[in-house]
């Protein structure tokens, strides 16, 4: 579902990275790693709540620049969050176009598909079941319709890695209850089943859309899905005193149904040679990270 503009890898002028926190530092770190010139602009740089913004943003942006938006207030739990990630939205808007740029690259979010028994394609229905998929598909709407540039969509799965800020139910959160030595605690017995994809492999595929002028969407999943509690039991794997892993009873129904498979066929095609991190190795590389840091 991706066309390149460029068969051949073309290095962006500069790259700017909208939002460089945990997703957006990934993939401003790969595409630096590549010797391109990277401009980081988190909300300390440029405030999209704030009045101005367009023009604060447009003021930073070049004719040849490829810009990379992560920016967002996520999950979007509430009416109150959607309507201000559309305000931030308006003024990427905005700043496109007052200085329109040579490619934009949007990082959205799986949750814009409908569940489905089948694994999940790009063609899928986009269909969101929640604030934060209607959040996203609406933005990815924004740009495609009133952006006025060529545009890229990714669209990730649930994410993990050491430097995760959420601290969200799943990888992350247990890693950090059993480097704690704190009993990890499942919703029911962990017996849904998800998608889980590495934040590096996020920032390269993000690398590898910048260097194509890639357009159209892909989604960014391994294609491989595991149940909470196997998770739970490959994090506890990697601690030496491994923590007690419990069920608790459910306050209501498993999200997606509790599967939530994808085929991720179509990033093969766009990347034959990029592979994804198998869930294990992921882990055990995460775990290292923190420990490092820890």
């Amino acid at each position: 579902m991706l066309t390149h503009g460029r068969e051949s890898p073309l290095d962006a002028a500069r790259v700017v990275v909208l939002g460089a926190g945990f997703i957006g530092g990934a993939a401003a770190d790969a595409i630096a790693g590549e010797g391109i010139a990277v401009e980081r602009l988190g909300r300390k740089a440029v405030d999209l709540l704030a009045d101005g913004a367009g023009d604060a943003l447009a003021k930073r942006l070049r004719a040849d620049d490829v810009l990379v938006v992560v920016a967002a207030e996520a999950p979007c739990k509430n009416g109150a969050m959607l309507e201000r990630n559309i305000r931030m939205m308006n003024a990427v808007v905005a700043a496109l176009k007052a200085r329109p740029v040579e490619h934009v690259i949007y990082v959205s979010s799986d949750a814009v598909y409908a569940d489905s028994a089948e694994p999940l394609t790009e063609a899928s229905c986009a269909e969101p079941g929640s604030l934060h998929g209607v959040m996203h598909l609406a933005r990815e709407r924004m740009l495609l319709d009133e952006g006025g540039v060529p545009v890229g969509i990714l669209r990730p799965t649930l994410v993990y890695g050491a430097d995760d800020p959420h601290n969200g139910y799943g990888p992350n959160r247990f890693r950090r209850l059993a480097l704690a030595g704190k009993e990890i605690v499942l919703f029911g017995e962990g017996e849904e089943r998800r998608d889980h994809v590495l934040v590096d492999d996020l920032g390269d595929l993000v690398r590898r859309m910048v260097v194509h002028r890639s357009t159209g969407v892909l989604n960014a999943a391994t294609g491989e899905v595991h149940s909470f509690r196997a998770i739970a039991g490959m994090v506890a794997d990697h601690v030496a005193s491994p923590p007690a892993i419990k069920g608790s009873p459910r306050s209501g129904p498993m999200p997606h149904n509790g599967y939530r498979p994808f085929d991720p066929a179509a990033t093969f095609r766009a990347f034959p040679d990029f592979s994804y991190t198998r869930l294990a190795d992921g882990l055990a590389l995460t775990h290292k990270r923190a420990a490092a840091t820890a």
